[in-house]
């Protein structure tokens, strides 16, 4: 599993730019419309399953738990397809939207922590990242009905937060790449 997530480290700096940058673009326009935070959430979701899916199927020999990826980002590009091709969904819809993701994601990415546990030490950044998309999963559900746009600096924080923590994963994991392993010996 550490040889395919090495081989790719820089997805997890690609993924955790795209959060940072979605994260910004919530503060940065909090007047944002629905419909833009729509678009915007759906591009992020989709992007990101995206590279999880390429990543999976990269690595298909591999890695012995590449269904993981392929599921958590297949359930990103269903999500991101549906914020996008569907856009003229409630805020209250969204809302569920998001959490059923970011709970699904932070699932699938303490799943993925454990395993990594086995081959290294230092996984905690995965696992910070699935703990902090559970919290924001459960911080939207407990809150429903405030919407999503007066939570906007909810999302913003989980945005930058989980991208920092993917940019620190992306760090740590690169040390581990197979042609570092070969010049290092």
């Amino acid at each position: 599993m550490l040889e395919g997530l090495a081989r790719y480290w820089w997805a997890f700096l690609v993924r955790g730019l795209f959060a940072i940058g979605f994260g910004i673009v919530a503060y940065a326009w909090p007047t944002i419309s629905l419909a833009a935070l729509i678009i915007v959430f759906g591009a992020y979701a989709l992007a990101d399953g995206a590279f999880l899916v390429l990543k999976a199927v990269g690595n298909w020999t591999a890695m012995d738990d590449r269904w993981l990826l392929l599921l958590e980002g297949l359930l990103g590009i269903g999500i991101g397809a549906i914020a996008l091709f569907a856009p003229g969904v409630t805020a209250i819809g969204l809302l569920f939207y998001i959490a059923a993701w970011s709970l699904s994601t932070g699932f699938l990415e303490v799943a993925g922590a454990i395993r990594l546990r086995r081959e290294i030490r230092g996984e905690i950044w995965w696992i910070l990242s699935g703990i902090a998309s559970i919290v924001f999963a459960i911080l939207l559900l407990v809150f429903p009905g405030v919407g999503i746009l007066s939570q906007l600096w909810l999302l913003g924080v989980y945005a930058i937060v989980f991208g920092v923590m993917l940019i620190a994963l992306g760090i740590r994991i690169r040390a581990h790449r197979p042609d570092q392993q070969l010049t290092a010996e």
